[in-house]
């Protein structure tokens, strides 16, 4: 728990942007023509996936480091994490010449390993789940004497994650709603403060909306709670803020002044990171994509130009291959469709052709007439098809309906 104080003031972001650009790349504001038609307001994107690391965190541990002593300096530093948090410590370090050690799961992701690595930290794997992992992180600070980094319960590392908010408006000032990705609470925090420290500068409205994980939505518990509380995380793609109880500084900032928390499932998320990569051309973590999985979901209630904050890229390719399978399906452009056949020759043919003449394309085919729940007389298909969305699948479907067969969506008899 970090000691209290009164909110940072708007100085000191300006401080730490002064600070951090040493750093960092002032990463692109990218305006959203697709985003700003559904919403029906402009849309700008700030772009933190292209930020060195991959990821806003970067920011805040520069900013934490560079306010050392020389004796801490000399005894290094100490992080716990499986990600984003680790490079940016890694990196941080590494420019200011401070030894870094950092914990990770046993089961870390291996480019975020070897990022990490090629930053020049040293990496200890201990733990099967993040809880034993910061554990042993814990004893080696009591062992040595080094410094712990924490991800988002630090005034410096807040500050450090507000400098987003100052990068967005003074390049699109017109900004009336900021929509940031939440785990433990650094970025949201710091970007909330910093924004509305700014547009009360300037007497402007601004709002801010934090979107969690259903499966990890500490904040939402924590806010109905009055304080912070710790969950019980339910598995989730957006393992970047798949966090189980908010930062305690963190919290009484959020509690303050952001104006509303949403959360998003994974098929949201996932229809987001395809939405991205297909009309922004760009790659975007699960984590990073909450905020637009959001506005796609229509659960962010914007108003005026709004903002939302792409926080991290940093995605196993792996993993985005089968988030981008996912996303499809989730959009409907990717269908599966259960047929019953009689069992004669030709039927496999008849049925690829009318899903041909309706200009939808057959990626699988499953072909069985042995499930004990099929009348002898009878086959199932299942056929995986390529779709244009839930329209065109519906079209495919009620075509071999009227065929005569027997058709289900993704389910069984």
């Amino acid at each position: 728990m970090t000691e209290q104080k009164t909110a940072p003031v708007l100085a000191d972001f300006e401080r730490a942007l002064e600070n951090v650009h040493r750093v960092t790349q002032h990463t692109p504001l990218e305006t959203s023509r697709y985003l700003a038609e559904i919403l029906g307001v402009p849309v700008y994107m700030k772009c933190e996936n292209l930020q060195r690391t991959g990821a806003y965190k970067l920011r805040g541990a520069y900013n934490r480091l560079t306010q050392l002593t020389a004796d801490e300096r000399a005894r290094g530093v100490v992080a716990a994490s499986a990600g984003n948090h680790a490079q940016g410590v890694a990196f941080a370090a590494r420019e200011l010449g401070i030894k870094a050690t950092i914990f990770t799961p046993l089961g870390v992701a291996l480019p975020k390993l070897q990022a990490t690595r090629g930053y020049g930290a040293e990496v200890v794997l201990e733990g099967l789940t993040f809880h034993e992992t910061n554990a042993a992180a814990q004893r080696f600070v009591e062992e040595t004497g080094a410094t712990f980094i924490p991800p988002f319960d630090h005034e410096a590392v807040i500050e450090g994650q507000g400098t987003v908010a100052l990068e967005i408006l003074d390049e699109a000032p017109d900004v009336e709603t900021i929509v940031v990705p939440v785990g433990g609470g650094g970025l949201v925090s710091g970007v909330a403060v910093a924004a509305k420290l700014r547009a009360e500068r300037d007497g402007r409205p601004m709002r801010i909306i934090g979107v969690q994980s259903e499966n990890a939505s500490p904040f939402v518990a924590s806010l109905d709670a009055g304080e912070p509380v710790t969950i019980t995380t339910k598995p989730t793609i957006a393992d970047g803020i798949a966090v189980a109880r908010p930062g305690d500084r963190n919290f009484e900032l959020v509690r303050e002044f952001v104006d509303e928390v949403v959360t998003v499932s994974d098929d949201d998320i996932a229809r987001a990171i395809v939405m991205l990569l297909e009309r922004a051309k760009l790659v975007v973590e699960p984590a990073g994509a909450a905020g637009v999985a959001a506005m796609l979901a229509g659960k962010a209630n914007v108003s005026g130009p709004t903002a939302v904050i792409l926080s991290g890229g940093n995605i196993d390719p792996l993993l985005l291959q089968r988030v981008i399978g996912h996303g499809l399906a989730a959009s409907a452009r990717y269908m599966k469709l259960r047929i019953l056949l009689p069992d004669v020759p030709g039927q496999l043919v008849r049925t690829a052709s009318i899903v041909a003449e309706n200009n939808a394309n057959v990626v699988e085919v499953i072909h069985t007439r042995h499930a004990t729940e099929l009348p002898i007389s009878e086959v199932e298909l299942e056929l995986h098809i390529e779709t244009r969305g839930h329209d065109h699948g519906e079209v495919v479907a009620q075509a071999l309906r009227d065929a005569g067969y027997t058709v289900r969506v993704g389910e069984r008899y």
